[in-house]
C-alpha cells in the first residue's frame, strides 16, 4: 500500500520566545514492513543543530530557535510504501540490547492491577497468551480522548478504565514484560478507513518472541499492525520515541496545533 503522509505542528506564543530547542523523531526509515520513497521535513522559524540516529535507532534531529520568535511550525510530509507482514517486523537490531526493553520505566511499572490482568491469561504459546494480553487491554480500557495525558502510568490508565493507544500501549508492554518478553513502544501513523485528516499519530507495542523476532500488538484496534500502519519511532515507553519534544526561556504561553492526513 502506498500511502501520503502530512504532519503539521504548530506552536504560537504569546510573547517572544529568546530561545528553544527541539528534539524531533518525525523522519521514518525504511525497513521490513515499508520503504520510505520521499521524506521531508521542515522547521519555520527555527534551525538545524544536528541529526543522528540514537540508540533505539530512530533518525532524529534537533532543531533551535534563536530571537524574538512568536511561532514555531513543524511539518513533516513524504509517501511510504507499505508491506502487510502479519505484525511481524524480524530480528532485534540496533545499539539497545533486548535486555533493557525487560525494564520497567517510570510509565511502565506494574503493580496490582496490571499483574491481575496477566493473571487472567490462560495458558498457551507465545503468541497466544500475547493476543489473550491485547484482548483484556482493549476490553477493560476503553478509548476515549481527553482522559489521560503524556503523564499517566500504565497502572493509572488501568484503573481509570479509559485512556488512547498511547495509554493501551502502556499497558500491553507492562504486561508483557511482566512476562518475561521484551517489549517495545512504537510511535507512527495508522492509515484509518474513509478518513484522511486525523488530530494526532498513533501509537502501539512490539514484543519480540523466540523464533519471530518484533511481533506488533495494537491494542487500541485489537489487531496486529498491517500495509495500513507506518512507523516513525520506537522506545521503552511514549518519552523515547514521541515525535515532538523541547526546552524554552521565557514566561510566554504556549498554544498547539497539530494537523495530520494519512491518505491512500
Amino acid at each position: 500500500m502506498r500511502l501520503k503522509i502530512s504532519h503539521r505542528t504548530e506552536y504560537r506564543y504569546d510573547a517572544p520566545v529568546s530561545y528553544a530547542l527541539q528534539r524531533l523523531r518525525l523522519f521514518p526509515r525504511s525497513g521490513p514492513s515499508q520503504t520510505v520513497l520521499e521524506w521531508s521535513l521542515t522547521a519555520k522559524g527555527a534551525q538545524d543543530q544536528a541529526r543522528f540516529v540514537d540508540g533505539f535507532g530512530n533518525d532524529t534531529r534537533l532543531m533551535s530557535i534563536d530571537g524574538a520568535q512568536r511561532a514555531i511550525v513543524i511539518e513533516a510530509a513524504g509517501t511510504v510504501e507499505t508491506r502487510d507482514t502479519a505484525g511481524v517486523t524480524g530480528k532485534h537490531e540496533g545499539l539497545a540490547p533486548l535486555w533493557l526493553f525487560c525494564q520497567q520505566t517510570k510509565l511502565c511499572t506494574a503493580g496490582r492491577g496490571i499483574a491481575g490482568l496477566v493473571r487472567a491469561i490462560p495458558d498457551g504459546a507465545d503468541v497466544e497468551r500475547l493476543h489473550g494480553l491485547m484482548a483484556l487491554v482493549r476490553e477493560r480500557v476503553a478509548y476515549v480522548i481527553g482522559t489521560t495525558d503524556a503523564a499517566t502510568t500504565a497502572e493509572e490508565a488501568l484503573a481509570n478504565g479509559q485512556g488512547v493507544c498511547q495509554d493501551h500501549a502502556h499497558i500491553f508492554l507492562t504486561g508483557a514484560r511482566l512476562m518475561g518478553f521484551p517489549g517495545r513502544y512504537v510511535s507512527g501513523y495508522l492509515r484509518i478507513d474513509d478518513v484522511d485528516e486525523q488530530v494526532a499519530s498513533h501509537a502501539w507495542a512490539e514484543v519480540h518472541v523466540e523464533g519471530l523476532g518484533w511481533v506488533a500488538f495494537d491494542c487500541s484496534n485489537g489487531i496486529s499492525a498491517d500495509a495500513r500502519y507506518v512507523r516513525i519511532a520506537t522506545g521503552r515507553d511514549y518519552r523515547d520515541a514521541m515525535p515532538v519534544i523541547g526546552i524554552r526561556l521565557g514566561q510566554a504561553q504556549e498554544q498547539l496545533a497539530v494537523q495530520i492526513t494519512v491518505e491512500q
